[in-house]
């Protein structure tokens, strides 16, 4: 075997970052968890000390923390003053949770993935499935944190105003139902914005739904806004004008049944919404970092999810356009268009 070195030690240069990474993860966790990117963006320059006594941590374990952060690039270092620091950029992706570009999140999901890593190995060999509401309890808040930011940014902006007539009959008073709503975010988000609107929050995970409720409450909207336990084939029919599914088409064991139940369920001038992550309908137009952190997540929890349910399509978080529009319109729908789309988002709309 001949082997070219110079290729070897490329190879070993990504997997050096991934090891790297790895422990970076768990380590950005800590950092959101504890409030240190918060502390460190609020006081500007200062000595892992400083920080520590800011936040009320150990000294010891901040310097470390911060030493690992600005080797990777999160943290910035001034070696004359001896003191870290936030650039506005790197605060606006770490410190703030009502940034569109916040990534904490993200990290608790993919950690919270990975404690499931022993039972999905299992899987590999069984073909067995893993659901949702198996994993451990951080995913579902993580979940929530990762995709709130992106929904703030751009449901009410762009999103919505993209689907035909959607706008105006929210304003004037609809009837909407968010299916697979989790804890809550994108429910209430619209519930806030469209008042004269009714909102139905469904999500099979009770515990979520626990959540939402409160959350709602909490942002003064109940009155707009019932959360329920339903499946995405069996959540009650209210001749919906407005039908929304972000980011879950994808995690259902049987999204056609999905489908053609959102069909019965809308009325004939309704549309559906469906968020889906971004994605090409060919592997090869998948082979790049978005592709991998997506492939990533559906390998630990999308294909799990599905294929612990009846039918078990599996579709998978890559599934692409094409595989999307099969499954909606074999549920029924004659129509079918991408109305918007973001670096990390396929924003569908079908209607009957």
């Amino acid at each position: 075997m001949a082997l070219d070195m110079d290729k070897l030690h490329e190879f070993l240069g990504k997997a050096l970052v991934d090891f790297g990474a790895t422990f970076h993860a768990a380590l950005v966790r800590i950092g959101d968890k504890l409030g240190l990117y918060k502390g460190l963006a609020a006081g500007g320059p200062q000595t892992p000390g400083e920080l520590a006594k800011r936040t009320g941590t150990a000294e010891r374990y901040v310097r470390e923390w911060l030493s690992c952060q600005a080797a990777g690039g999160y943290v910035s270092y001034d070696a004359a003053a001896g003191k870290f620091y936030l650039t506005e950029e790197q605060a606006f992706a770490m410190a703030d949770d009502t940034s569109p570009a916040f990534m904490p999140g993200a990290f608790q999901v993919a950690l919270a993935a990975t404690k499931a890593e022993e039972r999905l190995a299992e899987r590999f060999k069984n073909g067995g499935g893993l659901g949702w509401h198996e994993h451990h309890h951080e995913l579902f808040e993580g979940t929530e944190r990762f995709f709130r930011p992106g929904y703030a940014a751009n449901l009410l902006s762009a999103w919505i105003p993209a689907l035909e007539g959607v706008e105006e009959k929210l304003k004037a008073g609809a009837r909407v139902a968010d299916v697979g709503c989790g804890l809550g975010a994108s429910t209430i988000l619209m519930a806030k914005a469209y008042p004269k609107s009714e909102f139905y929050g469904y999500d099979y995970h009770d515990k979520s739904i626990e959540k939402a409720k409160q959350r709602a409450k909490d942002a003064g909207v109940d009155g707009n806004i019932q959360f329920g336990v339903a499946m995405a084939k069996d959540f009650p029919a209210k001749e919906y004008d407005f039908v929304t599914f972000f980011d879950c088409l994808h995690d259902m064991g049987d999204p056609t049944g999905a489908s053609a139940h959102v069909k019965n369920t809308i009325k004939k001038d309704g549309t559906w919404m469906i968020v889906e992550p971004m994605a090409g309908d060919k592997l090869e137009d998948n082979l790049n970092p978005i592709g991998r952190a997506f492939y990533g997540a559906s390998t630990l929890l999308c294909t799990p999810a599905s294929l612990s349910q009846e039918v078990g399509a599996a579709l998978g978080a890559q599934a692409g356009e094409k595989r999307l529009k099969e499954v909606v319109t074999a549920g029924g729908f004659t129509r079918f268009r991408r109305a918007i789309q973001t670096p990390f988002n396929l924003i569908f709309e079908a209607r009957p």
